[in-house]
């Protein structure tokens, strides 16, 4: 059970979060399980593994707030992904979607803005 949800969780975030940002939360996640055994173990951590522990924090908070704006331009999409009705999705639907979020394959047309954003499935242009 564990496995396959972990599996769900993997590519969930890859989908949402992109694959380099998921590759660096994913590799964090033996540094999770040591941060549980010291407690349980009834271990006290050594300056080095509370400064590595800081440092792994300080990355995963980066790269999770890590945001940026500019004017970019988003060309004709097609595909499937579970998603919500903001700007990015203006479609039509049949009435059989359910409530949102939502997944079923749809179309974006081309849009060119500007809003903050960070690298995902509808933000991964060059900068």
């Amino acid at each position: 059970v564990a496995y396959g949800f972990s599996l769900f969780l993997y590519v969930t975030a890859t989908r949402t979060l992109g694959a380099a940002r998921t590759g660096v939360l994913f590799a964090a996640a033996p540094f999770a399980g040591a941060a549980l055994a010291i407690p349980i173990a009834h271990e006290s951590p050594s300056l080095r593994v509370l400064a590595a522990a800081l440092l792994i924090a300080a990355g995963v908070a980066l790269l999770l707030t890590e945001r940026h704006a500019h004017r970019h331009a988003h060309a004709p999409l097609d595909h499937e992904h579970l998603h919500t009705h903001d700007e990015h999705h203006q479609h039509p639907h049949d009435g059989t979607e359910g409530p949102e979020p939502h997944s079923h394959p749809h179309h974006h047309d081309p849009l060119e803005h500007s809003h903050s954003h960070a690298s995902d499935a509808h933000h991964r242009h060059k900068h």
